[in-house]
């Protein structure tokens, strides 16, 4: 797994990263929408590749209040193999102190209540898609 800011990407990983969130959720998911949104500059990216190319990825928007968890993806010919589980629990294991926001797409909902997020609105479409807003409680360290 890979983690880095935005400022220690390479600029082909950088362009792959952006690559494989366009294949999933414009291309695949038929939603045109402007995928980069200048939100990727003050993230914190996490990845798995194969072959040297990223298969799953996160980013975590660290200076937001809470704290953004998003653009969660799994390239399709990977999932069911644990990939964005793997993401997910390296973000909470970062960052689970601070309280956690994510919009999740209802269907995947179950995945992310087993971090501990709890569904804080009622299901709305976004680009066409059921949503809803969910947040998790900070945890303190022992």
């Amino acid at each position: 797994m890979q983690k880095k800011r935005f400022d220690e990407l390479t600029t082909r990983e950088l362009y792959e990263l952006l690559a494989l969130r366009t294949e999933i959720f414009v291309v695949e998911q038929d939603c045109p929408y402007q995928e980069v949104d200048g939100k990727d500059i003050a993230a914190v990216h996490y990845w798995i590749e194969a072959d040297g190319r990223p298969i799953a990825a996160l980013r975590v928007l660290k200076d937001e209040s809470p704290i953004a968890i998003g653009r969660v993806v799994t390239k399709s010919t990977h999932r069911g193999q644990g990939h964005s589980r793997r993401l997910m629990q390296a973000a909470v294991a970062d960052f689970g102190n601070r309280e956690l926001y994510l919009q999740a797409q209802t269907y995947v909902e179950p995945f992310y209540a087993s971090f501990g997020f709890t569904r804080t609105s009622e299901e709305y479409l976004e680009d066409g898609i059921p949503h809803v807003d969910m947040v998790r409680t900070a945890t303190v360290s022992k």
